[in-house]
């Protein structure tokens, strides 16, 4: 459910986008990160950061490409948020000596350092070629075909990616059992 959750408003956008057009399902896009913050905020009273930043760069960039209609903005607004987190990740490792990914997993699973690392350093690395290769479909290829990819790709290469990782730490966690 949480899955879904977070894909809402990409999921409109796509459905609005196939029924309407670009700017349309832009405006809806905005609106729908708006509620999906409402929905959160009624039933926890706390927002995750990540919520904040998505919604500050739709707004930014999906409010860039109403206002000047031009689609350029919005293609742009995943590549923004992937070097974003890309980059939180990168910078809290190195300037701060924080694992973020640590700190959100490691109450579920126990690993060592290096795996930790390991773990992080993929995430950044995903991010930054999300962010390229969403640049790269939005630059060679039709807006409907970017659309596509944007759901469809993006979530995909997403749970290839998050799949993968389990697998890898799997391993992990059978040999913490077999101990």
């Amino acid at each position: 459910m949480k899955f879904l959750f977070d894909v809402f408003p990409v999921v409109l956008f796509f459905a609005t986008f196939k029924l309407y057009d670009i700017y349309v399902a832009t405006a809806v896009a905005i609106a729908a990160t708006f509620v999906q913050i409402g929905w959160v905020w009624l039933r926890r009273r706390k927002v995750e950061n990540m919520l904040w930043v998505s919604l500050a760069v739709i707004v930014v960039f999906g409010g860039a490409t109403l206002a000047l209609q031009d689609e350029t903005f919005i293609k742009w607004k995943p590549t923004v948020l992937y070097w974003l987190f890309g980059a939180a990740l990168a910078v809290a490792a190195l300037a701060f000596k924080k694992n973020l990914i640590r700190a959100m997993m490691e109450r579920q699973v126990a690993l060592p350092d290096g795996v930790w690392d390991k773990l992080l350093a993929s995430w950044v690395a995903f991010f930054v070629v999300m962010g390229a290769l969403n640049l790269f479909v939005a630059y060679n290829f039709s807006t409907d075909a970017w659309v596509n990819f944007k759901l469809f790709g993006g979530i995909g290469l997403m749970v290839v990616f998050v799949v993968l990782q389990a697998l890898m730490l799997a391993r992990y966690i059978e040999d913490k059992k077999a101990e």
